[in-house]
């Protein structure tokens, strides 16, 4: 049983080690956001896929390792991990659980970190539809141009850059 134990608590230290460099990205790209580092951050979210990549690896590492252990045990497939760790020695218990409790925290803090970035990219993105609305009205109501007559258009000019638009 040692061996498929041993397995199972380096495929858990893994997991949590592959977690950990996820909220470092995460914690990277909240800066990046709030400096307005797009190419950075364009990079950042490459990044935070290779590494979502990894860990998909490790847990599935990590559940082979479950499975192989659950074997170990005489337990079913179905097996769930609370009921594999009753069925271990009483002295690897507390390793297991403290290592699948950290799991669940960095998975936590992996959240908040995921719902404050997106909410930062939203309120840039909403500023940014403000600042564009206000230098290229469009024809679906704020204001309209001045056609050669005085009059306001509902004609919307064609979309440009500022550069252009300056030149």
């Amino acid at each position: 049983m040692n061996e498929p134990l041993n397995n199972l608590i380096a495929a858990l230290r893994e997991e949590l080690t592959q977690y950990g460099e996820v909220l470092a990205l995460m914690q990277e790209q909240q800066e990046l956001i709030i400096n307005r580092a797009a190419n950075e951050l364009l990079l950042n979210l490459n990044a935070v896929n290779e590494q979502m990549e990894k860990v998909a690896a490790a847990r599935g590492a990590r559940e082979a390792a479950r499975a192989q252990l659950v074997q170990t045990v005489g337990g079913t497939p179905e097996m769930t991990f609370r009921q594999m760790t009753d069925e271990l020695p009483e002295e690897v218990r507390p390793l297991l659980e403290a290592l699948v409790e950290e799991i669940n925290q960095m998975l936590q803090r992996i959240q908040k970190w995921l719902r404050q970035n997106h909410m930062l990219l939203k309120r840039s993105l909403d500023l940014m539809q403000k600042i564009m609305q206000g230098m290229f009205p469009s024809a679906g109501g704020v204001a309209g141009t001045y056609g050669r007559g005085g009059q306001v258009s509902p004609v919307t000019p064609p979309p440009s850059t500022l550069y252009e638009g300056i030149i």
